[in-house]
This record gives structure tokens, sequence and C-alpha cells, in this order.
């Protein structure tokens, strides 16, 4: 984890401790919670999301071709085109 440290006013403080205590958890958890869900609203998806979401469609589209393990180069190259550093 990433340690960072922040400034509150004091009814901020106190509302949070409030809300941990209410809820049965740290206010290091209340603002990381925070945190995600601004992150989701403006469109950011964690890593585990990405690993889902990519997983989700493998194996969901057919090319019609039984050599893509084999030959997945060559069939990027035609599409790309070659590409050289």
């Amino acid at each position: 984890m990433f340690r960072t440290q922040i400034q509150l006013t004091d009814e901020q403080a106190r509302a949070l401790k409030k809300l941990a205590h209410k809820k049965n958890v740290s206010v290091a958890a209340l603002i990381r919670g925070s945190v995600d869900e601004v992150l989701r609203s403006q469109g950011a998806v964690s890593r585990e999301e990405q690993i889902r979401r990519a997983l989700a469609v493998a194996g969901r589209f057919h090319s019609g071709k039984t050599d893509i393990s084999e030959r997945h180069d060559d069939y990027l190259a035609d599409i790309y085109g070659d590409y050289k550093k």
C-alpha cells in the first residue's frame, strides 16, 4: 500500500470517525472506499476489473482459423503491417 497524508477539517474528521465507528471499519478503509468510488465515477477501472473483463471475452469470438496460436504474428503483420522498432 501507498502511505499518504491528507488534511481534513475538524468537522470532516469527526464525521468520518463517527461513520467508521457506525460501520465498524477504520477511517482509512472509508477513505479508500471513497477514492475507489470517485475513480469508478470518472471511468477509471481497477486492475482487477481489467483482468476480469479480459478473461470474460476470452473465447467469445471466433475467427474461423484453426492455426491462430501458431501463426498469430503472421496474422497481426497482415493486419497492421510489419512493425520494426
